[in-house]
């Protein structure tokens, strides 16, 4: 999007419809939740594609708009532009993708305004008190998705919701962790202040980049945690819909996998971000859905 506070932009030539706007949008992003959809029946692929670029879009308003003035007014837009979707008039392409597919798989505009809540909270709040208020956070930017990403990928069973919840707070920890760094050149540290606090970590260290023992241990904390709502999601998932949430599985691969990288390179997250490579990725999701484990 442009720096204008209406994002309904015409679609350039080589996007010429909404569906080729947010396969574009999902493609570009080379995030692992791609992966996971290249094994979906077509009709779920177009709608979680649909779905991701919303997010995409969104969070990008956070991400890429430096005045905050210019960015709340785009969110602002955003929340006007779900109500009128869902009366029926769609004006931007992502939405125009998405809502051909709201009603047979439940989404919902409460779904979508939650998403854009939890990006607002990134123009409001740089900092977390402790774990309780960070996952008040994670819980609309990533427990949310998690929760139409299961209804999409085919849900049957009520408890699949807790399940895709803690499988997102699990997503959002690893990328708290990854992106320590960037974050903090941003001005954001998602690192509880009571944890900071209690392994001794200064903010300006992290913002510096300066390492030490303290940090790593903050960090290994950190990375127990995310690992046991890893453990705790894959407990909740129940059996009945374990094959239909397949991609959500392949996501938890990949991103497992990532959170071990870190690991292994001593939580080198202030200076470096680690990824894995598409190939890596593919083959994870494939693994996943050919032989049903990690």
């Amino acid at each position: 999007m442009g720096q204008s506070a209406h994002p309904n932009a015409s679609l350039p030539l080589s996007m010429s419809t909404p569906e080729q706007y947010v396969q574009q949008k999902a493609a570009a992003s080379g995030s692992s939740f791609y992966y996971a959809f290249l094994f979906l029946p077509a009709p779920r692929r177009a709608a979680i594609t649909a779905f991701y670029a919303f997010c995409r879009e969104v969070d990008d308003v956070v991400d890429e708009v430096h005045d905050p003035s210019v960015a709340a007014a785009k969110l602002a837009w955003w929340q006007g532009e779900v109500a009128q979707a869902f009366a029926g008039q769609p004006s931007h392409p992502v939405m125009q993708a998405l809502m051909p597919h709201a009603s047979a798989y439940g989404i919902e505009q409460r779904h979508l305004l939650a998403v854009i809540e939890g990006c607002r909270m990134d123009l409001e709040q740089t900092r977390y008190l402790d774990f309780a208020g960070l996952a008040r956070y994670c819980h609309l930017v990533a427990g949310v998705v998690g929760e139409v990403a299961a209804r999409i990928f085919g849900q049957t069973q009520d408890a699949t919701t807790v399940y895709a919840h803690k499988l997102g707070l699990a997503f959002q920890l690893t990328n708290i962790i990854r992106d320590v760094g960037e974050d903090a050149m941003r001005g954001r540290i998602y690192l509880p202040v009571n944890e900071l606090q209690q392994f001794d970590v200064k903010a300006h260290e992290i913002t510096k980049r300066q390492y030490s023992e303290r940090f790593t241990a903050l960090m290994r904390f950190q990375a127990e945690r995310a690992h046991r709502c890893y453990d705790e999601a894959l407990a909740l998932l129940p059996a009945a819909d374990r094959r239909a949430q397949k991609p959500g599985l392949m996501m938890a691969s990949i991103y497992r996998t990532l959170l071990r990288e870190i690991e292994r390179d001593n939580f080198q997250v202030l200076n470096q971000r680690t990824s894995l490579t598409p190939l890596r990725k593919f083959w994870l999701a494939w693994k996943m859905q050919a032989l049903g484990r990690f």
